[in-house]
Order: C-alpha cells, then sequence, then structure tokens
C-alpha cells in the first residue's frame, strides 16, 4: 500500500468557472448576498452543476441555506455524465482541490461504505472528467469557510440506477441523513430542452415554449416537495424530463421515505428557478435549474 496521497484536481477551473481564487471567492460572495437563508439549517439541497455564468446566482438560494457551525460532513451525489455505470461509485482521491481551499475525502466513511459491496471505484481520469460533483466544491468551500478544518466530503457518483436500486441506496443512506451533522448536496440541473438534446416536449396550452417548459419543471419541482419517489418516478416515465439527476434526487427521495417511517418529520422547499435562455421556437435550446433545501423538524 503506498501513502501518496491522490489529489483530484479541479479540471473544470478556467472553463466552467474561475480558476482564480480571489475572483472565485468575489463572485461566490455576490451571488449569496443576493439570496435569504430563509429554511436553515437545511439537512439536504439540490442545486445545479452548469457552468457558474448560467447557474451560479440560482445556486447560492440553496447554499445559503447551509449552517456551516452544525455541518461536519458533506456528502455530494452527483449524476455520471460520461461513463455507464449501473450503480454508484467512489473516488480514488484522498483530495478533492478546489481555487478556494482543498476539501479533504472522509476515508472512514468511505471504507463503511465500500464495505457494503454496493459500490464501484471509479478511475481519477473519470473523476477529473466529470463536473456534476466539481461544480457544488466551490460553493461547498465557500459556505464552510468559517470552519474549513473541521469538516470532510464524500463524494458519490451515481450510475443510472434502476427503482429497486434507488430504494437500497436511499435505505443505506438514511442512516447518514438522520445525522445532524451530515449534509447531502443533491447535483441537478432541471429539463435541458432544444433538438440538440433530443427533447422537445411542448404544451401549447401553456403559451410560449419557455413557459411550457417552466410548467414541466414545477409540476416535477412540486412532486419533490412532496417527497414522494414513487411519484417522481411516475412523472419522470410519463414525461420523459431530461432532468440529468433524477438519480441521485430518486436515491434522496428514499433515504427520506425511509426515515419518515420512523417518524421523522421533514420539509423539502425550492427556493429559486432559472433557465439558461427563453426558448421561442423550435431552434432554440436551454437548460433549467432550481435550488431549494430540506429540513428536519
Amino acid at each position: 500500500m503506498s501513502n501518496r496521497v491522490v489529489c483530484r484536481e479541479a479540471s473544470h477551473a478556467g472553463s466552467w468557472y474561475s480558476a482564480s481564487g480571489s475572483q472565485l471567492n468575489a463572485q461566490l460572495e455576490g451571488w449569496l448576498s443576493q439570496a435569504q437563508s430563509t429554511i436553515r439549517p437545511a439537512r439536504a439541497i439540490i442545486a445545479p452543476h452548469a457552468g457558474y455564468t448560467y447557474c451560479g446566482a440560482c445556486a447560492a438560494h440553496a447554499y445559503k441555506q447551509v449552517d456551516p457551525s452544525v455541518t461536519r460532513r458533506v456528502f455530494i451525489l452527483g449524476p455520471s455524465h460520461h461513463v455507464p455505470l449501473s450503480r454508484c461509485a467512489l473516488s480514488p482521491a484522498d483530495i478533492y482541490r478546489t481555487p478556494l481551499y482543498d476539501l479533504r475525502i472522509d476515508q472512514k466513511v468511505y471504507a463503511d461504505l465500500w464495505k457494503t459491496g454496493l459500490f464501484e471505484r471509479m478511475s481519477l481520469q473519470t473523476d477529473e472528467d466529470e463536473h456534476s460533483i466539481e461544480m457544488h466544491l466551490p460553493y461547498t468551500a465557500k459556505a464552510m469557510e468559517s470552519h474549513k478544518d473541521e469538516f470532510s466530503i464524500v463524494p458519490v457518483l451515481v450510475g443510472a440506477l434502476s427503482e429497486s436500486k434507488e430504494q437500497e441506496y436511499g435505505r443505506l443512506l438514511s442512516k447518514y441523513l438522520a445525522d445532524p451533522s451530515n449534509l447531502f448536496i443533491i447535483s441537478s440541473d432541471f429539463c435541458h430542452w432544444g433538438q440538440r438534446f433530443r427533447y422537445t416536449y411542448y404544451d401549447e396550452s401553456q403559451g410560449e415554449i419557455y413557459r411550457s417548459i417552466e410548467h414541466l419543471d414545477k409540476m416535477g419541482m412540486s412532486i419533490i416537495e412532496q417527497l414522494d419517489p414513487i411519484s417522481f418516478t411516475n412523472y419522470l416515465k410519463k414525461y420523459r424530463n431530461t432532468i440529468c439527476g433524477r438519480h441521485p434526487i430518486g436515491v434522496l427521495l428514499n433515504a427520506v421515505a425511509e426515515l419518515r417511517k420512523s417518524g421523522l418529520e421533514m420539509n423539502f422547499s425550492f427556493l429559486n428557478y432559472a433557465q439558461s435562455s427563453q426558448c421561442r421556437n423550435w431552434q432554440d435550446s436551454s437548460v433549467s435549474y432550481a435550488a431549494g433545501a430540506l429540513i428536519v423538524h
């Protein structure tokens, strides 16, 4: 066994977000200053993973609900965009670099997850190619900066899970969600609309195309707020909405369902919704973003 520390580089810095720590810090502070902290402390948040010029302002509404004084461990569940994966995968890294400061992976939790036999190990190349987890690292670092030496992260790459696997991972992770010192970040954009995404659902009764997209997204968001995994699965089957983080969201909803059996009361609220552009004709395309938070009573 080598004791060499494995670092995952901030591979999307300089393209998807600023590689300058001071510039990135100023941008994050600007977006966070525009958001209200209405439902703190969040036990889980859903936030987008696009380039910060597109979704940085939206994501701030979720991160503003994070309380660094209670959070000691941050689970980040992101979908796999580039490699086929039918299960969930753990990173080979020890450290995740960001332009702000390095984040440390919780190797004890990783060891416990590995022992279940339910996880694969992704390669460092796969980890660095994937943006769905990385886009949450600068925001995590910023939200947690007042306690930066007192927390660790648990990145989990989520594959194209079956309904039964979403339930299985939800049950497994529910014990971590029950712990007030843990925060879950669920990485997802919402509708990817347009011919380049091969998705052009349009309900003309809603008016312009972008209004139809918003109506479709908000239907899904209200089902997520009901915290009902079966209704969410049925919604996806019916409309095929291109919500890229549907499996991480499914895992969260199943973890919540498991905890509700034991009488834990939880509420989820979306706080912001945005689109990268307003689609008005068939040549247009857009990606939608939503930010929300789960609190436990």
